[in-house]
């Protein structure tokens, strides 16, 4: 065996046409068949485990897992057999339990199946033409009942023999979850509940009403089910009877689902399961169902749980169905939808997706579908109950996947990317480091190939109408270059990058990456190239196609340096060595061939299947091939020439590329199933077998300029508005403090009068208390003292009772002694008197005994000889009765016979008249219902007769009237005519008068627009210039009010100080003259006082004015500070007022060239006006009169006052606009004047604007 060893890793990718191909292990894992696995996959931590199908396994047909979660059941084809496998899942890795694969009836395949409760027992359904319901005890691998599902004589429901075994495959069994013995199945207009007993399946339930095409079902409870059809209808049924029914509301416009077969039918090229696998495809199914129902809702699932059920309710739909409590009916509760995917091309398209199965963790916290796009989606319960009242949507439980066969794959050197192109027409970019999805994209054409350049920046795709050339940036796929190769089925970047290769039909052209130009176009190929490979060093390409052709191109010279040619075979794909001296290639032959030299040196056999791809590892130690069965196969290089190779399963589908990445770790495969593998490659020893990096993966992203200023843009709005969202919320947290400060203070004042009122009462109570405690202790002595008295009372009274009772009592005990002696002697008497008739009576019946006795002998005597003569009597009547038995017996078997057989022709008889008789009778009922309904028809045609001759008779007259009004219409019409003709002689020649003076004048207005234009954007400059103004005479109002409450608390200070220096003075001179009593103590003394009671009242302020040294420090030191500030303000306002000065000036010589050239066009503009409303005078077209004077029969087309109207609109428009650039101007001398008052500001230079009377003048003489 080989020392190669592959290990599966991850996949990407399901299977959604498997029956109940979703499970959930327990809370965070579910398993899902993809490939030729199934695997288990862990919600939370992302990892996946495999349960590897059987060897040569065909593919997977069903599912089913027990429902203690321990045993999983896989129906497989195993080379044209079908096999049951079931795994035990507790067993780390998962183990096989049992293989039933011998069977003692017939089978094709296997396509639903369902554990017991116990998990003992497994039930199957058979396909078609079978269709046998098989109850294994699958442990010992005994079948205790079979049974055929299908009824042969059903002539009541026909499917079209077209469609028939597609449909019927359709089937699901199920156990009923609380009773081993019961199962329900259903199918194509069948519903049958059956029983285990006694070693055969007995059906329970009988079938009424018209049959359905059932295709899901569910046990609600132990003898409910729910079962959906493909109109979309649901019915309860319990014990097999109907209970309850609804239809689902398709809430769609029917428009979009018509689109959906023309939809599934351009979603792929190539159907699958291929042509090896036996289970027809969802599309098959729905492509083979009628068209009539593409616009019904149909339930493809549906799933139980504790309050109620979830159902599919037509594409992208889920419906939640929850039990009425009082009642055994459901009622809609939520709707789940599948979300628009933004990537899709066709966003109203992308949810247009059937459920096909769903199911619920243990918790019921999840609930997980599987749809036809091979999507699986997930949503947490709780969100649909916050979502009430709108629909709640899906999430992607991984991430999208491939919806049909992979075409293309490839892989780069600096990123950890794989990019896969499909038949459904996207581009998915994945991380096999991550197992995530990167980027994705649709398109509107298929993609037949692709190829990633090995910095992992750009991608080329082979498409069927284009080859694109395009940038993987941060979050897009985007094209930058395209070229006209029609479709590409192979394409290939150069190991440097620098080059890549495209192959149309049996053409290979090369392009530079850099310039992206076509260097050079390699012909030589008959048929369609198939492969195209690079060497090491990027100077020989080697390709392989249909003809039976491989070749090696030298693409200095554009020349085939070796080639090798076998027509007997079709390469599929070619590969070479490091070195480039060897050349490997597979194709329809089911050999590897080693190609040296233009000559092939080895052929290594397949064992009877086609190799479709083949790679060789960068060591040159390894190569891998991919098989049409969907198997890969592991060698050692050099190729041994024996069966040395490890096969492992794969996909369901054959193989249609695979690559090794550039560190030889992971190998990728996919195939026609849609699915992704990677693979850890080890050797024998479990060594993996890699190179050494130098340098990491990259982590640089492209994006475009555009993009990262729009997202910066965002950023920036996103700042600001979460700043806003601060200070508003600031804001209303202050209001509410506020509001609750208020609050609280309101129900504390509340809570402290409620407080002083319960204590007043309190008190007001505690003395009524006391009262009452004090009434209550009198009353209790007055009732003490009643009892005493009443207790005394009755021992009196009892007592003397008692002394008569007593004496009573002594009587009665007297009496009865004198009763017992009585009746003692009566007894004796008795017993006498019953003694001797005794003795009487037995001597009178033995007498009598033996009179008997005697007569009882002579009784049996004489029946021992009647019974003598009764046997021989007996005997001779039973030989009599024997024979007349005989002859009766042969007599009337015959006529049972003829009975039975004219009974049985009479049965037969009745029910043909029977059925004859019911046909005639709906018949009868039919033409009844069509002659009432015609007959109703007809009385209605009949007033719709009447009134349509009414009708026409009015018309008739109303035709009448009317061909009378068009004779003289006519007529008039002529005369109109005639003076038509004369006006258009007219209006030719003024038309070409006209055309030629517009010739002259449209070039003066487009110089006059040019001019308008000019001074619109002068006048948004000024406006500009005169906001720049207005904020800064703000900012000079502000310092010059700063200034001014500056010099006012300047003021304040000095006039405090003088206060104190004063003071100060009144004082020292009161201190001196109190020095001079300084020999008189007393009076010294007197002095003093009198001092500190004058001057003791101001010392306080004489304290204030020390302690407000400080803040007159800190008063001078801010006042130093804003004096700067405020000088280098002048010095800016200095600086934009010389500014100003200057742009002012420029734009007023601007307005005053400006003015003069519309003053000079104006004039001109008059004078050529003037000459035209001569010429149209010399000529006599027009004529010099009043506007009352014109004559009513001359037509207003025809009237030359059009133009001088026209002008004098013009006119005023000039003027206008004159008008308000007068008194703009007006107003920026005004404000140039206000600033130049403002101190610090230097006037402008004195300009004067150009008069405008001498303009005004004219353009007024004009008017007038």
């Amino acid at each position: 065996m080989s020392t190669v060893v592959a290990q599966s890793l991850h996949v990407f990718g399901l299977r959604s046409h498997v029956a109940n191909n979703i499970f959930f292990f327990d809370e965070q894992i579910i398993i899902f068949p993809s490939g030729n696995h199934c695997v288990k996959y862990n919600v939370d931590q992302k990892w996946q485990k495999f349960i590897p199908g059987s060897d040569k396994s065909q593919g997977m047909l069903a599912l089913s897992i027990s429902p203690n979660r321990r045993y999983l059941a896989i129906s497989e084809i195993v080379q044209e057999k079908p096999v049951i496998t079931i795994y035990e899942l507790s067993s780390i890795p998962c183990r096989k339990r049992k293989i039933l694969n011998n069977f003692d009836f017939p089978v094709q395949r296997f396509i639903s199946m369902a554990f017991s409760p116990d998990s003992k027992y497994l039930l199957a359904q058979t396909s078609p033409p079978e269709s046998n319901l098989v109850y294994w005890l699958w442990e010992k691998q005994k079948v205790m009942a079979i049974i055929r599902t299908d009824s042969q004589n059903n002539a009541v429901y026909q499917v079209p023999p077209n469609i028939t075994s597609i449909v019927q495959v359709l089937k699901l069994v199920s156990f009923n979850p609380q009773d081993n013995t019961q199962v329900c199945v259903t199918g194509n207009g069948m519903f049958k509940l059956l029983r285990f007993a006694e070693g055969t399946l007995k059906q329970t339930n009988f079938q009424r009403g018209e049959p359905q095409n059932y295709l899901a079902h569910t046990w609600v409870s132990e003898d409910k089910i729910i079962v959906g059809t493909d109109t979309g209808k649901l019915f309860l049924f319990e014990s097999g009877d109907q209970r309850w029914e609804t239809s689902i509301m398709v809430k769609e416009p029917t428009s979009e689902t018509r689109n959906l077969e023309v939809i599934r039918e351009s979603e792929s090229l190539i159907e699958f399961p291929t042509i090896s696998s036996p289970v027809p495809s969802y599309e098959q199914v729905m492509k083979a169902s009628n068209n009539s129902q593409l616009a019904m809702p149909q339930v493809f699932a549906i799933a139980a749980y504790s309050k109620g059920f979830a159902c599919a309710a037509g594409p992208g739909r889920v419906l939640l169905f929850e039990k009425m409590e009082e009642k055994d009916i459901y009622r809609e509760s939520r709707e789940i939808r599948i979300p628009t995917d933004p990537q899709s091309n066709e966003r109203s398209q992308s949810d247009k997706q059937d459920v096909l199965c769903m199911c619920f963790s243990p918790s019921e916290e999840t609930l997980v579908v599987s749809t036809s796009k091979n999507q699986l989606y997930s949503i947490t319960m709780s969100l649909t109950e916050i979502s009430k009242g709108e629909p709640a949507h899906f999430e992607y439980l991984m991430y999208p996947l491939h919806s049909a066969a992979i075409t293309g794959l490839a892989t780069c050197i600096r990123k950890p990317f794989i990019a896969t192109c499909s038949l459904d027409r996207s581009v998915r970019i994945w991380n096999y480091e991550s197992n995530t999805l990167e980027l994705f994209k649709e398109y509107q054409e298929e993609a037949y190939t692709i190829s990633l350049h090995p910095s992992g920046h750009f991608v080329v795709v082979g498409f069927a109408d284009k080859l694109r050339l395009m940038n993987l940036l941060i979050d897009d796929i985007r094209s930058f270059k395209e070229y006209s190769v029609r479709g590409c089925r192979e394409c290939s970047f150069s190991n440097g990058g620098h080059l890549f290769a495209a192959v149309s039909g049996n053409v290979i052209h090369i392009f530079a990456t850099t310039s992206l130009e076509n260097i050079s176009n390699l012909k030589g190929h008959t048929g369609k190239v198939r492969s195209v490979v690079w060497n090491a060093d990027d100077s020989k390409l080697i390709s392989c196609g249909t003809d039976g052709a491989v070749y090696e191109w030298n693409l200095s010279s554009g020349k085939r340096e070796t080639e090798c040619v076998l027509k007997s075979c079709s390469y599929n794909c070619v590969t070479v060595s490091p070195d480039a001296k060897i050349i490997f290639a597979v194709g329809s032959d089911q050999t590897l061939k080693e190609i040296a030299d233009s000559s092939i040196l080895r052929e290594i056999s397949a064992f009877d299947v086609v190799y479709t791809a083949i790679v060789i590892s960068h060591s040159g130690r390894m190569m891998f091939v991919g098989t049409s069965v969907g198997t890969i196969r592991a060698m050692k290089y050099p190729l041994p020439l024996q069966k040395e190779f490890n096969e492992y399963q794969a996909h369901a589908g054959p193989i249609t590329k695979m690559l090794l990445t550039f560190d030889d770790q992971f190998l990728l495969t996919v195939a026609e199933d849609g699915c992704l593998f990677t693979w850890k490659v080890f050797d024998k020893d479990g060594r993996g077998i890699k190179r050494e990096r130098e340098v990491g993966f990259a982590e640089e992203v492209l994006i475009t300029k555009t993009d990262m200023e729009e997202k910066a843009q965002i950023m920036l709005e996103l700042k600001t508005r979460v700043e806003e969202l601060k200070m508003e919320n600031e804001y209303q947290l202050r209001l509410k403090d506020m509001n609750y400060s208020e609050k609280i203070k309101e129900l504390t004042d509340k809570f402290l009068q409620e407080m002083e009122s319960l204590k007043t009462k309190n008190q007001v109570l505690k003395t009524e208390k006391e009262k009452q405690d004090v009434f209550h202790r009198e009353r209790i002595d007055d009732l003490l003292d009643k009892q005493s008295q009443e207790l005394q009372d009755l021992e009196c009274c009892n007592n003397q009772k008692l002394l008569l009772e007593y004496e009573k009592y002594q009587e009665l005990q007297l009496k009865s002694q004198r009763m017992q002696e009585e009746y003692e002697k009566q007894l004796r008497d008795n017993d006498e008197t019953k003694s001797q008739a005794l003795e009487e009576l037995t001597e009178f019946y033995e007498a009598k005994l033996q009179e008997k006795t005697t007569l009882l002998e002579e009784a049996q005597e004489d029946v021992r000889q009647q019974l003598r003569e009764f046997e021989e009597t007996k005997k001779q009547i039973e030989e009599d009765e024997d024979r007349e038995i005989q002859d009766i017996k042969t007599k009337y078997e015959k006529k049972l016979r003829d009975e039975k057989e004219s009974n049985l022709r009479l049965k037969g008889e009745t029910g043909i008249m029977r059925k004859k008789f019911s046909s005639l009778q709906k018949e009868v009922e039919e033409r009844t219902n069509d002659i009432e309904s015609l007959k109703r028809e007809q009385v209605k045609l009949q007033g719709v007769i009447k009134s349509l001759e009414k009708d026409i008779l009015g018309l008739k007259r109303e035709i009448q009237e009317r061909d009378e009004t068009i004779q003289d219409k006519e007529k008039r019409i002529y005369d109109l005519k005639k003076k038509n003709q004369e006006l258009e002689k007219f209006k030719f020649v003024l038309d070409y008068k006209i055309k030629e003076l517009k010739k002259q004048i449209e070039p003066r207005e487009d110089e006059i627009k040019v001019m308008k234009e000019q001074i619109q954007e002068m006048e948004a400059e000024l406006e500009r210039f005169h906001k720049q103004n207005t904020q800064l005479e703000l900012n000079i109002t502000e310092l010059w009010q700063k200034l001014r409450a500056t010099d006012q608390e300047m003021r304040r200070e000095r006039q405090k100080e003088r206060d104190l220096e004063a003071l100060v003075r009144r004082f020292k001179t009161d201190l001196h003259n109190c020095i001079a009593y300084i020999q008189e103590p007393r009076l010294l003394k007197e002095k003093v006082r009198a001092l500190f009671e004058k001057y003791v009242q101001r010392a306080d302020m004489v304290e204030i004015a020390g302690l407000n040294t400080d803040l007159q420090q800190e008063y001078a030191r801010q006042r130093e500070h804003l004096e700067r500030n405020l000088a280098t303000l002048r010095k800016k306002v200095v600086k934009e007022s010389e500014l100003r000065r200057t742009d002012y000036v420029r734009i007023m010589q601007e307005n005053v060239s400006l003015i003069k050239e519309i003053n000079e066009l104006r004039r001109e503009l008059k004078f050529t006006r003037s000459q035209v409303y001569d010429l149209e005078a010399a000529l006599k077209l027009t004529k010099k009169i009043r506007p009352q004077d014109v004559p009513e029969t001359v037509p207003s087309e025809a009237m030359p006052s059009i133009a001088p109207t026209m002008r004098l609109n013009e006119q005023e428009e000039t003027g206008r606009i004159i008008e308000m650039q007068r008194l703009e101007i007006q107003r920026l001398r005004e404000q140039i004047q206000e600033q130049e008052q403002i101190p610090g500001f230097h006037p402008l230079s004195v300009v004067r604007l150009p008069s405008l009377l001498e303009s005004e003048v004219d353009f007024e003489v004009q008017t007038k």
